[in-house]
């Protein structure tokens, strides 16, 4: 394992993982594992920018560990835990929030696309959160970050913030400036209802998404009525690119079988969808359902769950501790 490196990343503990979050997260987070020293965090604090029920959040934050585990992440290896249960993050967070200006966070576009049409409603948490993410980051110093398109502006806010950081204090390099970790040849999973939509969870319909839970027979069924259109495949990725909703499936495809889109384009050419989409569940309830069967097993020993994410809370309490100790002394704080 190489030391030199160390990756953060969270999940928000929103309930539903689904396979946008698989394709574009833990199952990369199981790879990187592998290789560099990693810590994965249940970002509960991310979750109550918006109101949460209190009952429902704790389940969340369990099952969203028992998504970690199930798709292979090994809390030996690796440190698993939730965000709330290591004080730092809110500590860091309100010091990089007097480090942080106002201009930046004008420009984050997620607070524009989150809080909607009626921003003077949305919570402080919500406009300041891009700060707390910075926190979570560089509150371990990590190195690199796996990141997805539409978090890059965020990584970068980060990166700004540890700069003046290290200006302002005169202590040259003590944050490092973490680096994107961008997957290659993953797509973006979108709506099985929108092709030029993203994949969510706050989507209404359910036949929008593939859930991790879900049984072989819903994940057919959802295959089945996705939205396509009445052309066979294509031969080439530039005519593709122009129906959604058929890029979308493929890509799907070609992330699950570790393919090239080239390649599914030359297996799928001339086929009609109801072809596709056999060929889309087969290899989606081979890849997803034991998964999900693993999720409702671990759920079902919370004490095991609480127990992981003690013992995670132990290790990164320590890394936390470490360089907050370092933070207060630049700062001037007793």
């Amino acid at each position: 394992m190489n030391n030199k490196k160390l990756i953060f990343s969270g999940v928000q503990p929103t309930g539903n993982l689904h396979l946008g979050n698989y394709l574009g997260a833990l199952k990369n987070f199981v790879s990187l594992q592998k290789e560099m020293s990693c810590i994965y965090c249940v970002v509960d604090l991310h979750a109550i920018t918006v109101f949460q029920n209190p009952k429902n959040l704790k389940e969340n934050i369990l099952e969203t560990t028992a998504g970690f585990l199930a798709s292979g992440l090994d809390y030996k290896k690796s440190i698993i835990f939730n965000q709330s249960s290591v004080s730092g993050h809110a500590e860091l967070a309100w010091i990089l929030n007097c480090i942080s200006r106002i201009g930046w966070l004008n420009r984050m576009t997620q607070f524009k696309d989150k809080a909607g049409s009626d921003k003077e409603k949305a919570s402080v948490g919500l406009y300041i959160y891009p700060n707390l993410m910075a926190a979570d980051i560089l509150l371990y110093k990590a190195t690199h970050v796996p990141v997805g398109a539409d978090q890059k502006q965020h990584l970068e806010l980060s990166r700004d913030i540890a700069q003046k950081f290290n200006k302002d204090f005169k202590c040259n390099d003590f944050f490092p400036l973490p680096e994107p970790l961008i997957q290659k040849n993953i797509s973006r999973v979108m709506s099985l209802r929108d092709g030029t939509k993203k994949m969510s969870k706050s989507e209404e319909s359910d036949y929008s998404r593939i859930n991790l839970k879900d049984t072989a027979d819903e994940i057919v069924k959802k295959i089945k009525k996705a939205k396509t259109d009445s052309a066979p495949i294509p031969d080439n990725e530039i005519d593709l690119k122009k129906r959604p909703e058929a890029l979308n499936l493929l890509n799907i495809f070609a992330d699950i079988s570790k393919v090239s889109l080239n390649n599914v384009i030359k297996e799928m050419n001339g086929k009609d969808f109801s072809y596709v989409k056999k060929r889309l569940s087969d290899v989606i309830v081979s890849e997803i359902c034991p998964i999900g069967k693993e999720i409702d097993k671990l759920l079902k020993d919370k004490a095991h769950l609480l127990e992981v994410l003690n013992k995670g809370t132990e290790k990164a309490q320590l890394k936390a501790e470490e360089n907050l100790k370092k933070i207060r002394d630049i700062v001037g704080l007793i």
